[in-house]
């Protein structure tokens, strides 16, 4: 008989096991391996049978046997350290708190540091027992979350909490993704119910379309010192439909899609409005946009401005752009979610959440008015931009990627002066690197291992026999664990266990393994092994050299290009004659990289260049010692020096995909056969002193982790996103939330005003003296600029010399900027600017002049879009000078 409902009945603790229940609902033990070790002394059985998921294993241990633990002084001194631990971790001052006490609270310049950060993002990867994330974003807003707990950076997360996840996965007979969705119970999770101040559940609602309403309650996962408030819209206030809202990660299409968003953004910042209300904390000074599903999030507080405070929409536009921080993720417009025209006009207009707003300054925000660009269709990302006035891409190459993605917002500029900067991604050392790794690095260092540089640079001092004995115990518990979920696949694909003996000898944790786990979209590429199945299967079955390969990856549901790659590449796998080299896991999660990324001796990515925003996967594996075998894309592009792995060399510019696939396939199967596996198998000789070593890999492995540890880790990104956008962002927000906000309004007049008069803005002539007819190096080229300025003057605008390399076409490369300054004003908005640089290099060399707009609350000179260059080419045009 089926129930009709299932709940969870949360355990009951004994007073002197209650700091337990304080260390289950922190999610800090997902980082924190002795109070994982606490949990599983309770009872290693259960701690093993529940999956390392403490929750379950509170609901599973016996009161019995709680009430044992009571008595056990040993347990108690433990459980009490743990407790008392957390609580120090929870105050004392950090990082964070170290750079607030050293500049004013109240600065309303560049120094600010805010007092809350609003971090936005549809899925969030803390640990497998929250399953709420689908792949690389999650898991970074999930990284970013953890290393700014352990900085004590004050950000308020914001989410949605699924009630199915994104979806568990398996494989049928013949090799086909099949998805299933567990629900999952929130009482069954480590959340809190938000409440009001008189103990009722909070409630947040949002007026929808045809008299209906969408609400959610919040729920708060604690992330160490970080909480993340996740709203839920499965509560009965909802008609059947919009329970539904919140059912599965990047569920449907459409208005349910839209609506996601809506509660994400308009709901989220109602959701912080009123956990800051009941819990006191500060009100965020900066919203920080993860991607642009939250886009949603500045229309709300412009809202709230527009109505509650009376200020125009311009204003309000500017005061909200002022502090808010947008960052992509995605190398190609297809990931970007474009929702109809009309569909918007829809859920905005009339009585909905934004209210006070007219629909069509809504509309604007999110339309393609760039060529190419459809005019039916709203985009969230170009919303995004266009609501923030600081944006980043996650890797240098991705940020290149992103300004000429977007060059059609601001056409008036080359790509490189898109206002789109680039703060690489990193990742959490703490959660992602294996207790063996971190043992050595404080071991190296004599105590307690902290995430600073010299954890990782400490590892020089330790002796190549204890790097590799680490390192092979690292590939032996993957072979285990590997066969484990092997097995557990094919007796879900419908084998018996009388024909699964040969599970037994997959794998060998004596041969080199090379790793291969991520989203299965098709530029990731993950049948490229697969292009000469021959050349493959020798490499997998060399005599002397052999290589074996563990894969995993999920498809998205609607996907089926995607399942197909999975199903050719499980089908491979599953042939007698290589099945011991190569397996594909299903179902791959946080739970399965724990022993994935460690114990792999190469991290393998062939993505079609430039599509990967940055691959996190690569730094993770680093991070264990892991070499990295990777296309020149996203963060290797930038980290790879020769020294730390490979660099497959790329077809770029062949347009024939197969036959792009078919040279970089072979140049991989070069690099494994002649490069990578002889390095792995030249062991030192007897009598060498090294005898059995790899000592040239080791040597590999120890400048990995020496010269990209630094480099790789979450703590280095919420460095650069404090200084490069949370401060000045904070700076910005502070200056033009004034009283009345008087300075936001003027700043929108100022922009209409220069708007309106830059057609008359214009370089009338330019004169340069102090350059011989031959230019040498160290002449000084003086500039004298004749500009309209119409009705703008001096302080309105910055007129720059543009100068360095030219090309033959006259285009400059890699150009300086020297400001010009105003010497002498004429009648009727004339004036001449004036200014000198050095020829400071050879070669050809080229300048120009331009006038921009200029203002000290703006992030960009590229904000407004406008600029104004001479209407044909002027200076010295003899060859050298352009």
């Amino acid at each position: 008989m089926r129930a009709i409902r299932r709940f969870t009945v949360r355990t009951a603790l004994p007073e002197s096991l209650a700091p337990l229940s304080d260390l289950v609902m922190n999610l800090r033990w997902s980082w924190h391996p002795p109070t994982r070790d606490l949990f599983a002394s309770v009872d290693p059985k259960t701690w093993a049978a529940v999956e390392h998921d403490p929750m379950r294993l509170l609901g599973a241990v016996s009161a019995e046997r709680f009430a044992e633990l009571g008595r056990d002084d040993d347990f108690l001194a433990r459980l009490h350290a743990a407790h008392d631990h957390l609580k120090r971790y929870l105050s004392e001052p950090r990082w964070y708190q170290g750079l607030a006490d050293s500049v004013d609270p109240h600065a309303a310049d560049a120094s600010a540091v805010p007092r809350t950060i609003a971090y936005f993002s549809p899925e969030y990867g803390v640990t497998a027992v929250l399953p709420q994330y689908s792949g690389g974003l999650g898991i970074l807003a999930g990284d970013h979350l953890k290393a700014a707990s352990d900085l004590g950076v004050p950000i308020l997360g914001v989410g949605l909490l699924y009630r199915a996840g994104y979806f568990r996965q398996s494989l049928s007979g013949t090799g086909w993704q099949l998805e299933t969705y567990p629900v999952t119970d929130p009482y069954g999770l480590p959340l809190t119910l938000l409440l009001e101040t008189d103990g009722t559940p909070l409630r947040i609602s949002i007026v929808l379309p045809g008299q209906r309403t969408l609400s959610a309650q919040v729920w708060k996962a604690q992330v160490g010192r970080v909480p993340l408030l996740l709203l839920d819209s499965d509560i009965e206030d909802n008609a059947p439909a919009e329970r539904d809202v919140t059912d599965r990660l990047y569920g449907g299409g459409g208005e349910h899609r839209l609506l996601q968003e809506l509660l994400l953004g308009v709901g989220g910042v109602r959701a912080i409005r009123a956990y800051c209300r009941i819990t006191g904390t500060p009100e965020p000074e900066v919203f920080h946009t993860n991607e642009g599903h939250a886009g949603f999030q500045g229309v709300e507080r412009i809202r709230e401005l527009v109505t509650a405070e009376g200020l125009t929409f311009d204003a309000a536009l500017e005061a909200v752009r002022a502090g808010t921080v947008f960052t992509t993720h995605t190398p190609v417009p297809a990931g970007i979610d474009r929702f109809p025209r009309e569909l918007i006009e829809q859920h905005f207009g009339g009585e909905v959440g934004a209210t006070g707003v007219p629909i069509d300054r809504v509309l604007t925000l999110g339309a393609e008015t760039y060529e190419g660009g459809d005019p039916g269709l709203f985009n969230m990302a170009v919303m995004g931009l266009r609501l923030a006035q600081r944006a980043n891409g996650v890797a240098r190459l991705h940020g290149v990627v992103s300004r000429g993605m977007f060059n059609g917002l601001w056409p008036a500029f080359d790509t490189d002066e898109v206002p789109i900067a680039s703060i690489t991604n990193g990742v959490h050392a703490p959660t992602w690197v294996a207790r063996e790794v971190l043992a050595l690095a404080q071991h190296a260092l004599g105590g307690e291992l902290i995430e600073e540089d010299q954890a990782f640079q400490s590892l020089e001092q330790i002796g190549d026999g204890e790097i590799w004995a680490v390192r092979r115990l690292l590939r032996e518990r993957l072979v285990v664990e590997a066969r484990r979920r092997l097995r557990a696949s094919w007796l879900v694909r419908g084998a018996s266990p009388a024909e699964l003996g040969w599970v037994d000898d997959v794998l060998d944790p004596e041969v080199l393994t090379i790793g291969f786990a991520r989203r299965v979209p098709s530029y990731k590429r993950l049948t490229l092994m697969l292009h000469d199945p021959a050349r493959l299967t020798a490499l997998l079955t060399h005599p002397e050299r052999p290589v074996q390969i563990v894969i995993a990856g999920k498809s998205h549901p609607a996907d089926d290009g995607g399942k197909k790659l999975i199903q050719q590449l499980v089908q491979f796998a599953d042939q007698a004659g290589v099945r011991h080299r190569i397996v594909f896991l299903p179902d791959y999660d946080m739970a399965m990289a724990a022993d994935l990324y460690p114990g792999c001796d190469v991290w393998l990515n062939n993505p079609l260049r430039p599509l990967e925003a940055c691959g996190t996967s690569g730094m993770k594996a680093a991070l264990n010692g892991c070499l990295n075998l990777s296309i020149l894309d996203g963060w290797w592009d930038e980290m790879y020096d020769g020294e730390n792995g490979w660099a497959i060399p790329t077809a770029d510019g062949i347009e024939d995909p197969d036959h792009r696939d078919a040279l970089e396939s072979a140049a991989l199967y070069d690099l494994i056969e002649n490069a990578v596996a002889p390095r792995f198998y030249d062991r030192g000789a007897a009598g060498s002193g090294a005898e059995g070593l790899p000592t040239r890999w080791i040597a590999m492995v120890r400048h990995t982790l020496r010269s990209l540890g630094p480099q790789v880790l979450a703590s280095r990104m919420l460095h650069d996103y404090v200084g490069q956008m949370y401060r000045p962002a904070a700076g910005s927000a502070r200056t033009l939330d004034g009283p009345g906000h008087l300075l936001a309004q003027e700043l929108a007049d100022w922009k209409h005003k220069v708007a309106k008069a830059w057609p008359a803005v214009q370089v009338d002539h330019i004169e340069t003296t102090g350059v011989s007819d031959t230019p040498q190096l160290g002449e000084q080229l003086a500039t004298r600029a004749f500009v309209s300025l119409g009705e703008l003057g001096s302080d309105d605008v910055e007129v720059q010399l543009v100068y360095g390399p030219a090309t033959g076409d006259d285009r400059l490369v890699r150009p300086r900027i020297a400001v010009l300054q105003p010497a002498q004003a004429y009648e009727a908005g004339h004036w001449r600017y004036e200014g000198t640089v050095a020829l400071d290099r050879a070669g050809s060399f080229g300048f120009t002049v331009r006038i921009l707009p200029r203002s000290a609350y703006l992030a960009s000179t590229a904000e407004l879009n406008l600029v104004a260059v001479p209407n044909a080419p002027s200076g010295i045009t003899d060859g050298v000078l352009r």
